[in-house]
């Protein structure tokens, strides 16, 4: 094993107080560290995990590590990490290469010696471990089984792999799983995209025009909250269908360059580049706020912002101003990285403990699984899915009715 690269393992303290008020509120995530714990699905495998470093993804990885998975961890994003939460990874006895603030160089390469430590079983944000190991460490792909990917962003990557036929190994869909993106996507970054906002600004939203580029399940639960705000809200959309979706749950609906100059607060939540770019920028509102709640800080064409900003200047703690060339003023947080976790503690325990429970048994299904799938991209097993939802209503304490023989007869006669 190499040294863990971290900022000061004396922050371990305040990094393991995260940890376990995370694993009280992660019913389901605790429930799995005990049986794996006595079951030992991962041992003997390596285990390479880059996601936002937080609490909650500790509290995954310390999952793995009781199943005996050997893990090699780090950030997903430059501004994500919490210092002290790896270096209470570090005292527990897993490998971590992260700190808050990399730069370009220095996050290359803690992603390259996470994939160097020769990993089976790789777990994925965004999709750059899989895009490094295809690169650059190609003699190791046979030592893979398989990897799972967190987010819409990494699986519109591995798509676009697969139809070049690049991708060598099974990845599981997780994003696509019911119990991951219709509360993860919606719920959680609904509430954690507001959280960061609101902390880092301490504007009020009520009586603002906020737009959203972008209405998929991110896009609808930012949407939601905004308007929970007292927020007038604007939609911008590529889909007619979703378009008219927006519309229809009470929302505008125009194209980003005219909502420009109507916006106080733009989000954007696509997982595509330049969603508002020099053209929008030359229209927008003079002292707008933008925010990105996608993967990559390229939503926000803040190449072009730094290129031709007149000035810059700290406006407020992880807020940065730009006098643009056109003479408004604009407002930038985070760097225009994602703003719930730049900007905050990311999504609320409880919903990343589904997320997550969904990532610790698609990794279980693909040790026992992996030398038998032919596909490169595949879907959460339903029965892995449903386990989590079966979960979940039990530490709820809810139930639910089940069919009796005569109504599953009614329903499946004919077939």
């Amino acid at each position: 094993m190499m040294a863990s690269e971290i900022k000061d393992i004396n922050l371990a303290p305040s990094g393991e107080t995260k940890i376990e008020w995370v694993r009280q509120h992660c019913d389901l995530l605790r429930t799995l560290h005990d049986e794996f714990e006595k079951t030992k699905p991962f041992a003997g495998k390596k285990v390479a995990l880059s996601v936002h470093l937080e609490a909650k993804t500790a509290f995954l990885c310390l999952t793995m590590a009781a199943g005996g998975a050997e893990m090699y961890i780090t950030g997903s994003n430059p501004l994500s990490t919490q210092d002290d939460v790896a270096a209470a990874l570090v005292k527990h006895g897993l490998e971590v290469h992260a700190w808050h603030g990399t730069t370009d160089e220095e996050y290359k390469s803690h992603i390259n010696a996470v994939i160097s430590a020769g990993p089976n079983i790789i777990i994925d944000d965004g999709g750059d471990l899989v895009h490094c190991i295809h690169t650059d460490y190609r003699d190791l792909i046979p030592d893979v089984i398989g990897g799972c990917e967190e987010t819409t962003t990494g699986i519109i990557r591995l798509e676009a792999m697969n139809r070049a036929g690049d991708l060598k190994f099974p990845m599981v869909r997780v994003n696509n799983a019911m119990m991951k993106h219709f509360f993860d996507n919606r719920y959680g970054t609904g509430q954690s995209v507001w959280d960061g906002i609101n902390r880092t600004t301490n504007l009020i939203v009520a009586g603002k025009t906020v737009v959203v580029a972008g209405y998929g399940w991110c896009g609808k639960g930012v949407s939601m909250r905004a308007k929970g705000l007292g927020a007038r809200v604007i939609v911008t959309e590529i889909d007619p269908v979703k378009a008219i979706e927006a519309i229809m749950d009470g929302f505008d609906v125009m194209p980003m360059k005219e909502a420009a100059g109507y916006g106080d607060i733009f989000v954007t939540v696509t997982g595509c580049d330049k969603v508002i770019d020099s053209e929008d920028l030359e229209n927008i509102k003079d002292g707008a706020i933008l925010t990105n709640a996608g993967h990559f800080d390229c939503e926000v064409d803040m190449a072009w912002i730094h290129a031709n900003a007149k000035r810059s200047w700290e406006a407020r703690n992880n807020i940065i101003g730009y006098e643009l060339p056109t003479g408004q003023t604009v407002y930038v947080l985070g760097e225009g990285r994602l703003v719930n976790l730049a900007c905050g503690d990311g999504h609320p325990a409880e919903i990343m403990d589904m997320s997550f429970a969904i990532q610790a048994l698609s990794a279980k299904y693909l040790v026992e699984n992996g030398s038998g799938l032919k596909e490169m991209l595949i879907d959460v097993p339903s029965e892995v899915d449903r386990k989590v939802a079966e979960m979940k209503l039990d530490f709820l304490g809810k139930k639910i009715d089940k069919l009796t023989p005569e109504q599953e007869a009614y329903l499946n006669q004919g077939l």
